[in-house]
């Protein structure tokens, strides 16, 4: 145990030394291919190796076939000797969930959502980045580029674009609309895998960056949550010109003196308020519980790569158990059919087969080892702060809680903060509408 609480300690401070490790390690980071002149309606000039290429999804029919082969040829685990969770994915849950995969899910159904959407794909820095780019009809859109995370994919952030894009049509006014683009991080569905370490958070944001100017946005924001919650925080550090503002709705650090605390079970400092000790406490829990996949992400991401690679029902179990909280909230809805906010079955299964067809469960986890090697690389150096104002929506089922109180700090430049009644981790994917209005709220001084 104490061994298990050494590790979580360092890896709870992965962002803070990721930011300063990558950061510092190339500030100027990538150069962009566009001048801050260039409006995002013009066509910038690229170079060789620059284009922008139309994408379209396009599965053969023998990987459908070959994945249904799989899930029917399930060899089971035992069932888990307790009632609850607190084993792992349960057998019968993913009993259902793999009877429901064989036999009555169509990923064509996924394919053709996508492909109704303007898909792009451009190499930057070596690898081929997917994204998807939905422009707003309303004039003087803002744009924002938004970063899913780990387990999760586009397939996240589908149901944000309407309100995002047409916002007249989901409560807002003309004058709340952004033009949209949405990225498949480095190594996982559709854009390519990094041949080489180095692909953190601030690599992406340096990436991230090209991309906007490259499609011709000299002004724009950006949102994320999970990992895209890191790449968003990095991308305030790197500070590009251009980057107006940056929107998270996942805060992982917590205060530095506390994080020891945590980490070895001690009760929480009575100068704490009670919001905080609330926090402190489910902090604990989370490492004491639920960290699992972060540590084997962290230190062997290719040990378990090789299992995801394999075994479509044993990339499922791995994807669910992200946290208690949403796989409760998964497992009712294969169980029960129980709503999961905007979540149906079918969102939760094109998110796996997009994995599964990529082959992606390998390199997506290789981003958890990015951010361990560049913690250890960066303890106890400086790293530069947020140069950009922050917001942040504090969803109340995320899997940690956010005190305002530890914002502000984190974030001198916290601009916004909300609470919000409902929703959890997958913000996008659960409450697409309540994030799109904190979004627009969030942004509105910089339009």
């Amino acid at each position: 145990m104490r061994t298990i609480c050494a590790a979580t300690l360092a890896l709870c401070t992965w962002l803070p030394a990721l930011a300063n490790a990558q950061l510092n390690m190339n500030r100027s980071g990538i150069m962009a291919t566009t001048s801050a002149t260039t409006p995002a309606s013009a066509a910038p000039s690229r170079l060789p190796g620059e284009e922008i290429r139309p994408f379209k999804v396009n599965i053969p029919s023998d990987a459908i076939d070959d994945l249904r082969r799989r899930l029917r040829a399930t060899r089971w685990a035992d069932k888990e000797v307790v009632a609850d969770a607190s084993q792992g994915v349960q057998l019968a849950t993913l009993k259902e969930m793999v009877r429901y995969w064989g036999t009555t899910y169509d990923w064509r159904k996924a394919q053709a959502r996508l492909n109704a959407l303007p898909q792009f794909v451009t190499t930057i820095d070596g690898v081929d980045i997917h994204f998807i780019h939905v422009r707003s009809r309303h004039p003087n859109a803002l744009p924002v580029i938004i970063t899913h995370g780990w387990p999760g994919s586009i397939i996240e952030q589908l149901k944000i674009i309407g309100p995002l894009t047409d916002p007249t049509a989901h409560g807002g006014s003309a004058e709340d609309a952004f033009d949209v683009v949405i990225p498949s991080l480095p190594g996982y569905g559709f854009s390519g895998k990094p041949t080489e370490t180095g692909w953190g958070p601030a690599r992406i944001a340096r990436a991230w960056d090209v991309l906007m100017k490259r499609l011709g946005y000299t002004r724009y924001v950006a949102q994320g949550g999970d990992v895209g919650a890191f790449v968003s925080d990095a991308m305030g550090r790197l500070a590009p010109p251009g980057l107006l503002a940056i929107h998270i709705n996942l805060f992982s650090g917590g205060p530095p003196e506390l994080r020891s605390g945590i980490a070895s079970g001690a009760p929480p400092p009575a100068t704490l308020s009670d919001e905080e000790k609330a926090d402190y406490l489910r902090r604990q829990r989370l490492q004491a519980t639920g960290f699992g996949y972060f540590i084997e992400q962290a230190t062997r991401p290719e040990t378990i790569g090789h299992s995801l690679a394999d075994s479509p029902a044993g990339l499922a179990a791995w994807i669910i158990d992200h946290d208690m909280i949403s796989y409760g909230h998964i497992s009712q809805l294969f169980l029960e059919q129980k709503p999961f906010g905007a979540i149906t079955r079918d969102d939760v299964l094109d998110n796996i087969t997009l994995y599964w067809l990529t082959n992606t469960g390998a390199p997506a986890a290789w981003l958890y080892w990015e951010t361990g090697q560049a913690a250890a690389a960066a303890a106890g150096k400086p790293r530069p702060d947020v140069a950009v104002p922050v917001a942040f929506s504090a969803f109340p089922e995320e899997v940690v809680g956010a005190p305002k109180t530890w914002l502000e700090r984190a974030y001198p430049k916290l601009a916004y903060y909300n609470k919000l009644d409902r929703g959890g981790h997958f913000a996008a994917w659960e409450q697409p509408e309540l994030l799109a209005q904190e979004m627009r709220a969030a942004f509105k001084p910089y339009r």
